[in-house]
């Protein structure tokens, strides 16, 4: 008998009874992987002024920043609400850094209050902003002696809306010097999700020769961005080269620079499946087209992330591949959660497992034609726990007045 491609912990007598507790569709994180990945990822950076940060954008769920914390990480926010769920999470304010853009004065407030103090600013506008905040805080509370640690996220690109150029140096230095604070970092971000390793071993160089331009620096965040290789054959990115270029490179400059790694999608998108039911069975030719009780809406948005991810079926057999499409849920025409799959096969109330949707999965799901959310689910331990509840139709009218 063929034997199924392996999720680690997952086999289908466990699908079928996670299934039936806590229904389908359902999200599944498998601890054992992301604490690898963690692992792995740390000691792929042996420079002795690293501190790792997760990007919590990708996944949001407490139990998993938790497990992010306890191995020693922090937390990377690109919004307020980043910054909230990682202090409920039970991070402190400065193991938080701020790297976002475009805040208005109200949640630039608010993430200061929070006391996050280590931010990277993306416009001389924001900085403003933000030393204009300090400022009036510091007049108002007069027993408060904190610093901020400034930082600016660096433009690469005239393609790209992130950042300031190296010309815009001088201006910011004088805008935090006037409210008695230096511009200390420089962060760097490659883009989204890229995997090819030579994108940022190519620019290290150049990156810390700008920094060097800072006469306050003394921290550097390289960002995240880093890949991950939904296609399970295709390049990854590679940490260990990576982690030992950068290494060489900051070690020779003649003062200790601390060194941020924001890691994303690229820690967490592999521990996470989304499994499902198959709901209905229809031909086309020889095309198997397979109806299933999940939708687009619950992995990541396809024009902003990718729509590949790996579909298997839990389900041993020795009988023939069709060229399969998996379809949700819902009548959007590209309601398509893989197209042009290799299964065998399926009957109605089989289990087919979406693999790789730790990041960006339920994070970026949502009531797209009023579907309530499915559950999450942490396998740990030899056991399972669920770790946020799943929706019910009340979801829809939270918030509304009737």
């Amino acid at each position: 008998m063929e034997k199924v491609p392996p999720i680690p912990n997952l086999e289908l007598e466990l699908a079928q009874e996670l299934l039936q507790v806590h229904g389908s569709p359902l999200y599944v994180y498998d601890s054992d992987i992301l604490r690898q990945t963690i692992a792995a990822i740390t000691e792929a950076i042996s420079y002795p002024h690293t501190k790792f940060h997760f990007a919590s954008v990708t996944n949001g769920n407490i139990a998993l920043l938790k497990i992010f914390k306890n191995a020693g990480w922090g937390l990377h926010a690109n919004t307020p609400g980043d910054i909230y769920l990682g202090l409920n999470a039970g991070f402190y304010p400065h193991d938080i850094v701020y790297s976002g853009s475009n805040l208005n004065r109200e949640e630039m407030e608010q993430v200061i209050n929070w006391g996050v103090t280590t931010l990277n600013l993306d416009s001389i506008s924001q900085l403003r902003l933000c030393c204009e905040v300090f400022s009036f805080r510091a007049k108002t509370q007069k027993n408060t002696t904190e610093k901020l640690n400034l930082g600016l996220r660096l433009n690469i690109s005239e393609d790209s809306r992130i950042g300031v150029s190296s010309l815009d140096f001088n201006e910011a230095i004088s805008i935090s010097h006037a409210v008695g604070l230096k511009i200390s970092g420089l962060h760097f971000y490659r883009g989204t999700g890229t995997n090819a390793t030579t994108a940022f071993i190519d620019v290290i160089d150049s990156i810390l020769a700008t920094a060097k331009k800072l006469p306050d620096w003394q921290y550097l965040d390289f960002g995240g961005g880093f890949g991950y290789p939904y296609h399970h054959d295709h390049v990854a990115f590679d940490w260990q080269l990576f982690g030992n270029q950068l290494t060489n490179k900051i070690s020779e400059i003649d003062k200790n620079i601390n060194l941020i790694i924001e890691p994303g999608r690229s820690s967490v998108a592999g521990c996470g499946t989304l499994l499902a039911k198959v709901v209905s069975v229809k031909w086309q030719g020889e095309k198997q087209i397979i109806g299933v009780d999940s939708t687009i809406a619950n992995i990541a948005v396809i024009s902003v992330h990718g729509g590949y991810r790996e579909i298997i079926t839990l389900k041993n057999s020795t009988s023939q591949k069709y060229l399969t499409d998996v379809c949700g849920n819902t009548t959007y025409s590209r309601d398509y959660l893989g197209k042009n799959c290799q299964l065998p096969a399926l009957e109605i109330d089989d289990i087919i497992a979406i693999l790789d949707v730790g990041a960006y999965g339920y994070a970026m799901s949502s009531h797209f034609l009023h579907r309530p959310r499915p559950a999450e689910v942490l396998l740990e331990n030899g056991t399972y726990h669920l770790i946020r509840k799943r929706e019910d139709y009340s979801i829809l009218l939270n918030n509304q007045i009737m």
